[in-house]
């Protein structure tokens, strides 16, 4: 097997404190590689909790944008907090963490913040060639919305106002921690989200017409949407990968612009995956594979893995014998990266394998689980990177 190996030395990002895994050479030609021929590049991670791991796709979001043209970011986020996202580092006002502030939890970390920073300082200096960052996701209910129904029926109906609490006060937490995380982590308060935000539409409709009413509803209804196509109203993990890639692909064209989309590899992953948490289910359509389909090898896709670690949230264990995480961890590197589309490399990634995936609802006790298939490494990632002991994100308050 031919890899692309480099030990652990010292980098010099404006990301972090510490240095990263590999060095400044191994991230340049790793950035060289990925770019070459791509007009989109998805920059998938197994975990959302790692530092190390998160710092490998910032570097590479700095290269492509710094020395290959790149020029714009998507996240798996809804289109105003992407709005909101663009609008600093365009140079609004605030700070990065306040940009953050309404984003999926996931995303709010000191290091996503650093990132939005970069790209600011980017922009200043490149005031006609700026990056732009946009959301996948439709226009979503936030927190304001519940504010906003609240207020109405306070105003218009005060009679009403602690029944219309109950439903939406515990939903409102799916902001801050996902409904079927909350599920996984035994914190859930039992009757389904969906349930209490059609209810509280009902109980919104049945009040007379006033004034606000129709704008009150327009928010009901966005919260009802909200809760209706979570991973828990719909009870599937995978996203809508159709529309997903659509926005992304729409952007592309519009703007005609390279980008680079961030997110976990079971969405940006080339083929379909079967997720662990899901076995009985057939393969399913990522973003990355719609993409694939509609750019061929112009869209490339990279996985970045780890062998074990302490993310905070959870200590991960070495991986399952025989699953792609631990045949990279054969290799004895604190970091590496691999080139599956040269041939001496992808004769020997051809096969099916389980990958891992630590999501928020990771359990280490179940820990086979924590994995998706995919019928070919070398179908589903072009490129991989492999970090063998991953660190936690630091959150921000």
């Amino acid at each position: 097997m031919s890899n692309d190996t480099v030990n652990s030395a010292p980098a010099s990002p404006a990301t972090t404190e510490e240095a990263l895994p590999l060095s400044d050479a191994a991230l340049d030609a790793l950035a060289e590689r990925v770019a070459a021929g791509a007009t989109i590049v998805g920059v998938g991670e197994s975990t959302r909790f790692s530092r190390e791991t998160f710092g490998v796709r910032d570097q590479l979001l700095r290269r492509l944008v710094r020395d290959h043209g790149f020029r714009a970011l998507a996240v798996q986020d809804s289109a105003g907090v992407g709005a909101t996202l663009d609008a600093y580092v365009g140079g609004g006002a605030g700070s990065a963490a306040a940009a953050l502030d309404h984003a999926w939890r996931p995303q709010r970390t000191a290091e996503m913040a650093s990132v939005l920073e970069w790209i600011r300082a980017f922009n200043r200096a490149h005031p006609h060639d700026p990056v732009r960052v946009f959301g996948v996701k439709p226009a979503q209910a936030g927190r304001e919305d519940y504010d906003a129904v609240l207020e109405h029926v306070r105003t218009r109906a005060p009679e009403l106002l602690a029944k219309k609490a109950a439903h939406l006060d515990p939903i409102r937490t799916a902001h801050d921690l996902d409904e079927h995380v909350q599920r996984a982590r035994g914190t859930h308060p039992g009757r389904p989200f969906a349930e209490h935000a059609r209810d509280a539409l009902a109980l919104l409709r049945s009040l007379p017409e006033s004034e606000g009413r129709e704008a009150a509803l327009a928010h009901m209804r966005l919260i009802v949407d909200f809760h209706e196509h979570s991973v828990a109203g719909r009870g599937d993990y995978a996203g809508e990968a159709t529309a997903w890639s659509d926005v992304v692909a729409d952007f592309q064209r519009r703007a005609g612009t390279r980008v680079v989309y961030w997110d976990g590899i079971a969405h940006t992953a080339a083929a379909g995956t079967v997720l662990g948490m899901a076995p009985g289910q057939d393969a399913r359509a990522t973003v990355g594979s719609v993409l694939r389909a509609r750019y061929a090898d112009r869209y490339v896709s990279v996985a970045i893995g780890f062998h074990h670690g302490d993310l905070g949230v959870t200590v991960v264990p070495e991986p399952l014998a025989g699953s792609l995480d631990a045949r990279l961890g054969e290799v004895d590197a604190a970091a590496h990266w691999l080139d599956l589309r040269r041939d001496d490399v992808r004769r020997h990634w051809q096969g099916p394998a389980k990958a891992r995936v630590i999501s928020g609802v990771y359990d280490p006790r179940d820990d086979a689980a924590g994995y998706l298939t995919v019928g070919s490494v070398a179908e589903a990632f072009d490129v991989l990177v492999h970090i063998r002991r991953a660190s936690a994100v630091r959150w921000l308050a």
